[in-house]
Formats: C-alpha cells, sequence, structure tokens
C-alpha cells in the first residue's frame, strides 16, 4: 500500500494507482471546483483530456498546480490539494457565483470593458479574485530539467498494439526506431479492453524492439510536431511534486525523424445535457478503465448512455465487477443493443440529472418522445469518439470527414507522417443532436461554456469558429478543447444549418498537454533560459569575481567590485579610471565578419548604409544598416584590413540578425557577386583599451607607434599576432585588439598588467554604459529600437549619397520624413535622478511625448543624464520636461539637450 494525502487528510493507494484512481478507490467523487461558477466537479475521464480533476501536488517549490489527478501516479508521500476553493472544497463560497450565471454569460469579460477604464479597475480586482484555478508556487523550483536531441529512421507516438506492431517490424527491420507512450506502461489499452495480445505479447514485443536497437520512452508525451519533421517529446523522469533522481524532474527531446508513425488513439466524447457536469457523471471508457486497470467500480448503481456499441463493453465490465446495470439509454433505434443482456432503451438520450451533497442521485432521460427517471450514482457516457489528430495536424496535415464516425480523420501531409490505428479509423456513432435546456448543457468543462453560450455567441453575430472560440473562451482552457471542440462545432453547424465540416475547424496549436517553462528552458531554467555561451576568457574573469550580465548569448561581465562595493560604486569607479587613466575590457562577443573578394566592397555597399569602397586600406569608419523599410536595424564598424578584405563588426545581441542578413543577401540578392562573407564572431575574441594612457599601453605593448583613430594594423602582443582596430566607444582614446580565440590569454594578462602599471582597471558592462552615456553612443536595443530611421538618430548625413544600400527606396517614403516622429535627444536632470524607462511627458495627466531610453551618472561631475526619443526632439533643445515611471514611483524635471554630454567635438580620442 502507499500512502498519500489530500487535503490534509491521509489515504492509501495501491501501486499503479494514478491520483483519480486512488481518489475513487477511497470514495471520493468531488475532486474540484470550476473556473468561473465554482460547480462542483468529479473525475470525468481517465487521461490527459480531462477537465475536471486538476489538483496541486507536492509541496514549496516542488508544488504543480494545475496537475490532472488522471496523469499523476501515486507514489509514498504525495501531498495533493484541491484547487480554486474557499474556504474548503464542500464548501465553497464562490459557488454563489452560479446564482449570477445570467451576467456572467458568453462574453462577459468583453463586456466589462465597455465605459470608462476606472470601471474595469474595479470589476478586474473581483475578477480575478474570483476565477483561476492553482496558484504558483514561490519558493524556487530545487529541481533541474534537461534537453536531449535524437535522430531515428522511425518515430512511433502511442505504444498501443498498433504502435507496438509498427515499432517491432520497423525495428528488426534494421530501422532505428523510438517509441513513446505518455502512459507508464505500454499498451495500456490492453489493460481496459484485453485482446489476444496479452502481458506475455507486450514483454515480448518490447524486448524484441530493444534487442533491435529501437528506443522505448514511457510516461513521455509528443508535445508538438514542427517543420522538417522535428518532433518535442515531454519525458517525465518523475511524477510531479517528487524528488527526482540526479535531481533532473523532466527531459525535454528535440527529435529529428526520417518518418513519424502517429498511433495515438481517439478521445470518448462526452454528452451535451442539463447538469452533465455533475460528479458521478464519467466518459464510458474511463469507467471501463478504472475497474479493469484499477480494480475500482466508480459507482454501485449505474446507467450507461450512448449512440455507439464501445459503452456495451463498459455496461459488461460493471456488471462483471458487482455493479447493477440500471439502465442502457442508447441513441439508436431498435435493435440496437437488443441482446447485449442489458434494460436499453432505444431512441433515447439523457435529458438531466439531480444530486445531493455533490453526488448523483439520478438521471432524467427522454425515451421514446417522454421523460423517464432513474436513481443511480453513476453515469457512464459514450457520445462518439475524437481522433487525436493534433501533431497530424501540426504537421501541416488536412482533415478529411467521416460521417460514420461523425469526426474529422486524418487525411494528407506535407511532411512524413502517417496515422494507423484508432486514430485512422474511430469507431462508428450514431448522430444525435442535444434536445435538453442548453442553460445548464456544458460542453467546455473547464471553462464553463455551456451550449447556451454558443447559441449567444451566435445570436450576436459571431460565425467563425475561431471567433466563437476567442468570445466564449471554449478550448482555451489547460485541456484545449480535447471533450469540447466537437461538441462546438456542431452546435455551430446547427445554427447554420450545415454539415458540420463546413462549420469551420479550429486550429491544433503545441503544446497537446501543458509544458513547465522550466522543461523549455532545461538545464539554463535557473538563467532565466538563456543559452549560455562562455568567453574565451572565462577562467581569467571567473578569478575575479565579477557580477555577470546575458547579453545575447553570453554572460559578460558587468562590474568588478573589489571590497564590498555595490554594482553602482564599482561601475563609477571603473568608469572613473577609463576617463582619467585607462581601462581594459573584454569585448570578445562582438559580431564580426570577414568578407572578402574582388566584389568585396560592393558587396559591403548593399549591406552597409554608409560608403565603403572609399575607404583607404588601413582604415575604417563607423557603419549602420537598415531594414528594406528604412529603419535602423543594427550598427558598427567597418575595416579595409587588405586591397580584398575586410572586417565589419556590430552588436552582440543582433549577431545571429546580422549572421542571417548577409547570408541572405549573399545568396539571394548577390548570388552573382564575388565575394566571400563568413563569420568570425567567435574564432576572434576581442580586448578594448580606453583611456587618456591607452596609447601609451599600446605603446608599450606593441612596441612601436599605435595607429591613430580609425586606423588598423596588424601587429603582435606578447608573441601572439593580433589586429589593432583605433576606435573609441567610450569617448577617449581608445583601442580594440583581436586575436585568435585560443591564445587570447596571454594577449589579456599582458593587457593587463601594463593597464595596472599605468593606474588602470578592468571595467565591465556598467561602466562602458555610464561611459557611452555620456559620449551619447547608440545601442542597439536601446536608441535603436526598430522604429528609427537614420534622421531619427541624426544620422542622415553618413549615408551613402550614390545609394543602393538595402532600405534606401524605403527612406524615400514621404511618411518618414513628416513631422511628429520620434528624434534621439539628450536630458538633463534639473531637479531629481532619471528613471530609465521613464515617459517624457509636459506636466502630468498627458500622454507621453517620448521616453527615456537609457540614463546614467555623470562620471566626473556628477549629476544624471540620459538619452532618449522624444516626438520632434530636434526642435525642442532647451525645452523643460517631467521624466515619470508609475511603475517606479520615481519622476525628474529634464531639459532637452543635444544628446553629446561630454567632448562633443571629439578632440579626446584623436591624435
Amino acid at each position: 500500500m502507499i500512502n498519500f494525502r489530500f487535503d490534509g487528510k491521509s489515504y492509501t493507494a495501491h501501486a499503479g494507482d494514478t491520483l483519480a484512481a486512488a481518489l475513487l478507490r477511497n470514495g471520493i467523487g468531488l475532486v474540484g471546483r470550476s473556473f468561473k461558477y465554482h460547480r462542483p466537479r468529479g473525475i470525468m475521464t481517465a487521461g490527459v483530456e480531462e477537465p475536471n480533476a486538476l489538483v496541486t501536488i507536492g509541496e514549496g517549490g516542488r508544488a504543480e498546480p494545475n496537475t490532472r489527478a488522471t496523469d499523476v501516479f501515486v507514489y509514498e508521500g504525495l501531498v495533493a490539494k484541491s484547487q480554486n476553493r474557499w474556504p474548503n472544497l464542500s464548501f465553497d463560497v464562490g459557488s454563489v457565483l452560479g446564482l449570477a450565471a445570467p451576467a456572467l454569460s458568453a462574453g462577459f469579460y468583453y463586456k466589462t470593458f465597455f465605459g470608462s477604464a476606472k470601471k474595469w479597475m474595479f470589476y478586474e480586482y473581483f475578477i480575478r479574485k474570483a476565477a483561476g484555478l492553482g496558484n504558483a508556487p514561490t519558493q524556487i523550483d530545487p529541481d533541474r530539467f534537461s534537453q536531449r536531441a535524437a535522430f531515428c529512421d522511425l518515430l512511433v507516438i502511442g505504444a498501443g498494439p498498433a504502435g507496438m506492431q509498427a515499432a517491432v517490424e520497423a525495428a528488426e527491420a534494421g530501422k532505428r526506431v523510438i517509441l513513446v507512450e505518455q502512459d507508464n506502461i505500454l499498451a495500456p489499452s490492453l489493460l481496459r479492453d484485453p485482446q489476444e495480445q496479452d502481458a506475455a505479447w507486450i514483454k515480448a514485443t518490447a524486448e524484441r524492439i530493444r534487442a533491435a536497437g529501437g528506443r522505448i520512452l514511457t510516461r513521455t508525451t509528443a508535445s508538438g510536431y514542427w517543420e522538417h519533421d522535428l518532433v518535442t517529446l515531454t519525458q517525465r523522469i518523475s511524477e510531479p511534486g517528487q524528488i527526482p533522481p540526479h535531481n533532473v524532474a523532466q527531459r525535454l527531446w528535440h527529435v529529428r525523424a526520417s518518418q513519424v508513425i502517429l498511433a495515438t488513439g481517439s478521445i470518448e466524447r462526452p454528452m451535451a445535457f442539463a447538469h452533465n457536469d455533475r460528479p458521478g457523471v464519467m466518459l464510458s471508457q474511463a469507467v471501463r478503465t478504472y475497474v479493469q486497470r484499477f480494480g475500482v467500480v466508480p459507482g454501485k448503481r449505474a446507467i450507461v448512455a450512448t449512440n455507439n456499441d464501445d459503452a456495451y463493453k463498459t455496461a459488461q465490465a460493471l456488471k462483471d465487477a458487482g455493479a447493477q446495470i440500471v439502465a442502457i439509454i442508447d441513441a439508436r433505434p431498435a435493435p440496437a443493443g437488443a441482446n447485449s443482456g442489458f434494460r436499453v432503451y432505444n431512441n433515447a438520450v439523457p435529458l438531466s440529472t439531480k444530486g445531493a451533497r455533490h453526488c448523483l442521485k439520478s438521471v432524467d432521460a427522454l425515451v421514446d418522445g417522454k421523460m423517464v427517471s432513474w436513481d443511480a450514482d453513476l453515469l457512464a457516457v459514450s457520445g462518439g469518439f475524437t481522433p487525436v489528430v493534433h501533431l497530424h495536424m501540426q504537421a501541416g496535415g488536412t482533415l478529411d470527414w467521416n460521417d460514420h464516425a461523425q469526426a474529422f480523420v486524418p487525411a494528407t501531409s506535407r511532411q512524413n507522417v502517417t496515422t494507423i490505428g484508432g486514430a485512422a479509423d474511430p469507431h462508428p456513432v450514431f448522430k444525435t443532436v442535444p434536445v435538453s435546456s442548453p442553460k445548464k448543457s456544458f460542453i467546455d468543462f473547464q471553462n464553463d461554456v455551456t451550449l447556451a453560450d454558443v447559441d449567444l455567441a451566435w445570436a450576436e453575430g459571431y460565425r467563425s469558429v475561431e471567433h466563437l472560440k476567442r468570445y466564449t473562451t471554449l478550448g482555451m482552457a489547460t485541456d484545449q478543447g480535447k471533450l469540447s471542440n466537437m461538441a462546438a462545432l456542431g452546435r455551430l453547424a446547427e445554427k447554420q444549418g450545415v454539415a458540420i465540416p463546413e462549420a469551420g475547424l479550429t486550429t491544433f496549436r503545441p503544446p497537446y498537454t501543458p509544458v513547465t517553462m522550466g522543461l523549455i528552458a532545461g538545464a539554463g531554467a535557473k538563467d532565466a533560459g538563456a543559452h549560455v555561451r562562455r568567453l574565451a576568457l572565462y577562467d581569467l574573469h571567473i578569478a575575479k569575481n565579477p557580477i555577470w550580465q546575458p547579453l545575447g548569448y553570453w554572460f559578460r561581465p558587468r562590474a568588478y567590485p573589489i571590497g564590498g562595493e555595490t554594482l553602482a560604486e564599482a561601475a563609477l569607479r571603473e568608469a572613473k579610471a577609463v576617463r582619467t587613466y585607462v581601462g581594459m575590457t573584454d569585448v570578445s562577443t562582438l559580431a564580426k565578419f570577414e568578407i572578402s573578394g574582388p566584389d568585396a566592397a560592393a558587396f559591403l555597399e548593399i549591406i552597409c548604409a554608409t560608403t565603403v569602397s572609399k575607404l583607404a586600406v588601413g582604415r575604417g569608419r563607423y557603419t549602420f544598416m537598415l531594414r528594406e523599410d528604412g529603419i535602423v536595424f543594427d550598427d558598427g564598424t567597418v575595416w579595409r584590413l587588405d586591397e580584398n578584405r575586410y572586417l565589419l563588426t556590430s552588436s552582440t545581441g543582433g549577431a545571429d540578425r546580422m549572421a542571417t542578413h548577409i547570408s541572405y543577401v549573399r545568396q539571394y540578392l548577390c548570388p552573382q557577386m564575388r565575394v566571400s562573407a563568413v563569420n568570425v564572431q567567435e574564432h576572434y575574441a576581442g580586448i578594448a583599451v580606453a583611456g587618456p594612457k591607452a596609447k601609451a599601453v599600446l605603446a608599450a605593448l606593441i612596441g612601436e607607434e599605435p595607429p591613430r583613430h580609425m586606423s588598423t594594423v596588424p601587429s603582435a602582443i606578447a608573441g601572439v599576432p593580433v589586429i589593432i582596430l583605433a576606435a573609441s566607444y567610450s569617448g577617449e582614446r581608445a583601442f580594440e585588439i583581436y586575436v585568435e580565440a585560443s591564445h587570447v590569454e596571454s594577449v589579456w594578462i599582458a593587457c593587463e598588467t601594463q593597464v595596472i602599471a599605468e593606474g588602470g582597471a578592468l571595467y565591465g558592462l556598467e561602466a562602458m554604459e555610464f561611459l557611452r552615456i555620456e559620449k551619447g553612443h547608440l545601442v542597439v536595443g536601446g536608441e535603436v529600437d526598430g522604429r528609427m530611421t537614420p534622421h531619427d538618430l541624426a544620422l542622415d548625413k553618413m549615408l551613402n549619397k550614390a545609394g543602393g544600400y538595402i532600405g534606401a527606396s524605403g527612406l524615400a517614403r514621404p511618411a518618414l520624413a513628416e513631422t511628429g516622429r520620434r528624434q534621439l535627444v539628450g536630458l538633463e536632470a534639473i531637479e531629481g535622478d532619471i528613471p530609465e524607462g521613464a515617459m517624457l511627458v509636459p506636466q502630468e495627466g498627458v500622454s507621453p511625448h517620448g521616453h527615456v531610453s537609457a540614463a546614467a551618472f555623470r562620471i566626473i561631475e556628477g549629476g544624471s543624464v540620459a538619452l532618449g526619443q522624444l516626438t520632434d526632439g530636434f526642435a525642442r533643445h532647451g525645452e523643460e520636461l517631467i521624466a515619470t515611471s508609475p511603475t517606479r514611483g520615481q519622476k525628474a524635471r529634464v531639459r532637452i539637450v543635444a544628446p553629446h554630454f561630454y567632448d562633443a567635438a571629439g578632440e579626446r580620442y584623436r591624435d
């Protein structure tokens, strides 16, 4: 026996039980409350489609809310609690919202938007308090998540009899096979419906697959199907809330397959009738699963409602387990079910249920036009079967309508995917139309959407199924409409007077089941999911215990605190060292491209919006790049290293975007050009040395006069070949030293020794930010934010007058020359410190005229300065505004000035 707790009480379960099975085994029928009306809900299904039994599993940082009780297996010490109720599950104050149901119908949230914003702010507080499901954990998750890539000839999704047979045949034919199953056992459907293939067949087949080199993954769900037959798999290594082995709770697989077989089966559909959400109303196959697989009988007096033959298996299973079959309500005409041995009522559909103390007590049905009632504590319903076509559709597939099954089935696909088994050939059913009151006939059980809500949306003009979905929130809960979408399509088609295929189809988006954000981040979950690339100089940096900052894919030193310095104190000290003596920093992450060939200059003058061909060998210049619409998207420098060889640098954060852009121009716009473009970002490490004594430092290192500003020379430092570029981002005399990354350590050590000897210091990104703001240099993502033209940034005088560059035509658009555009300005604080990101307003209560893109303190003089974007900013120098940040509760009075606060003439970095 296994011990677990639910809502503070202790219970026992059998090995292999799901939490849902264990709760039913202990006589617990009420497990949750619905999203909107807080209606009592019980267990409806036995799989991942469960809409009602959502609970929080685990405690502390391992707490996992909104976990389906049908999809977690009980382990020793499991702790679960119900959700969305107060003060407790059986007595929930929120259930009074059911009395307000007429006012909370479809579109309720949208309708609260009408009127003043103040009213919505009032409504929102109460809506958020009343609605919702589980609460997100507030403690840090102690577990880790991993990711893994795999390649195979055949990926089989679904380890039922059809999937296992396909996998073993392919594996023994010499193919690399991966077989995945979301359950914790193979062929779980055979426990529900025993066939010729027994446990011995399952074991033998699995052994044959493994012996042939195949891989089998249980507790693994195919969460998404992407381009080029890439399938993501979510593997649970431990159950929710459980302490995992090796501290890894889940693994995300990226599987690239030559061929994919979907043996995903089908999901049973509920029926729509009044109070069909009452605890005790379950899907027929779910009832059969609990009886046959788990040995749990959910009720003693059972009624089965169906429109197909499959539900008769449930009646037989219940009878064999000792339950009384009160009646079978069959929507089909006689003689359907005549030889079943049960009391069958044909031409019959359920109308409503009644209950007491959150339990089912009786069922009303319409039999041949007359209402009949029976006492019962279990109603097993089967309204047909919906093939699981989600992955097929995500793969770019199409669907056909199967009239016999009243369901969509997979048709063609533009990827290498085939569907087999029950997903391709569902059971035939008898078409039925709901006849009971639509007001309490639920079709989306989690979001409390009824047939009446669909009718209202139709009456209010919503004809598209996608619009209806958004208006009613149907299919937008955590179950993604697995049980509700077909019912909604059927009702919409009924209203339109057309067949279901003509009513439309919703979009099947990944993931198939909810995926934790930590799993997507993988091993980088504790670092906000960022991919981490280590600098070539990482070991030397880490020895100085810096504060790290993510930038692009990299982590770079933000500052090097000494003693008990704060970040601000360390950055200001480092910046002062650059202004007064000399500093050095690691700039290895800048994007770098070598462009070579007879047409290199012409090629660069398509990429860059400035001239390039006029550069002499050994010279460089600042440049910037435009999108085709004329908007600046990156900037950097370009250097002529030799007659037909150039080095182009650009921002770290835009490195991948620039690489894609250059590749696009080379392959598609200029395939005829004799030019080579090579990404050398990680080939070269970079060191920047800046400050009044930078020239002396370089002279000592290379033994000769350093190059003048915007010039480049090859040289050697510590016996290692280097390229020296004389360029400044700080406003001081500065040099960038590029060296092969594998040899950079000795160069860094030599530079650092000389810098320290001159009274200088290392500096990080924070000091670099102070320096560049004071000088008025741009940064991509700040001032260059995807909305600014060269004119807006005061770069238009640098444009290549001959044109021909990407974006030249876009710049000719009249709208880009109109007044009212935001333009780059400087801001000086008159009173208070300028908050970064603040809105710029002439007075409180008016719409913003612009915003602060970056703010810093003056390094030597003191005081707060900033760069910003301001409507018609060039003409507003001298004007006073308010920089206000309501979210931070900060504001300052500022004066608009030119965006250059230090050495506007550029005298300090020139010889």
